[in-house]
């Protein structure tokens, strides 16, 4: 009886007042299997158990939630996706307003958001304000918001813009404070918080893969509503918005929907 208790609708209610974050989104095979393989590695063998440690062990919280929550980046993920922004969708953007208002959406540990600053800065592209880039997790924001990258993490950046916009220290290289004074890092629930409007170009790059179409839905339609006019949407390279023309999106180029 006190097993049945503790099943999976237990475990998200009380996850979720703790986190504040709504599992109930998220597709429940994928998100039950990441959840029970972590569980494993603490020991612990029912959710009840499970709830204990993250509520006693911050550490464990911590790392539990930058797994749930998929944190993974690269500067200029997908290059030919970039090529065509950088030739075909900015140019277009700024046919319509004299300066673009960008977002990152779920921006991990701040690899788009400066590959977005540095693009602004190489080509000129003239920017309403800063660059907002947001993600749920507070741990990957602090990340972002120091810039300290591995040789590794940088493979996808030119060389020249290396030497430019980073400055080498031991084994690592750090942001130029040029590019960081681009970007407002912001913690944010796509899912439960209201979103600033008026965004030219919004970025929400492989977000979305674990949750349910039914949200999906409801996020990219809070998306099309932040949007000006002729605003672009760039998503993932394994997401498609399906029914988009309900949303009021049109699909321009393979990953890019602009609002109509």
């Amino acid at each position: 009886m006190e097993e049945n208790f503790y099943n999976w609708e237990w475990f998200i209610q009380k996850f979720g007042i703790l986190s504040k974050i709504d599992l109930t989104a998220y597709k429940r095979q994928q998100m039950e299997r990441r959840i029970n393989s972590f569980m494993r590695t603490q020991g612990a063998g029912d959710y009840k158990l499970f709830l204990d440690v993250l509520n006693r062990d911050r550490d464990v919280y911590r790392r539990f939630v930058e797994h749930i929550t998929i944190n993974v980046s690269e500067f200029f993920r997908n290059p030919s996706h970039w090529k065509i922004m950088e030739e075909e969708i900015i140019p277009s953007l700024l046919k319509e307003h004299k300066s673009l208002n960008i977002w990152s959406a779920g921006c991990s540990s701040g690899e788009e958001p400066y590959s977005l600053a540095m693009l602004c800065k190489e080509k000129k592209y003239p920017l309403a304000g800063r660059i907002l880039a947001t993600d749920l997790d507070k741990e990957v924001l602090e990340k972002a918001t120091i810039g300290l990258y591995s040789q590794k993490a940088l493979e996808g950046v030119p060389s020249v813009l290396i030497k430019k916009y980073f400055q080498e220290q031991g084994k690592f290289y750090r942001i130029s404070d040029e590019l960081k004074k681009m970007i407002e890092f912001k913690q944010q629930d796509l899912l439960r918080d209201s979103f600033s409007q008026g965004f030219d170009l919004i970025l929400c790059r492989n977000v979305v893969i674990y949750f349910t179409e039914e949200t999906k839905q409801k996020l990219y339609r809070k998306f099309a509503n932040a949007m000006r006019s002729k605003g672009v949407l760039f998503i993932g390279s394994t997401e498609q918005i399906f029914q988009a023309r309900d949303l009021g999106l049109k699909s321009v180029a393979t990953f890019f929907y602009r609002k109509e």
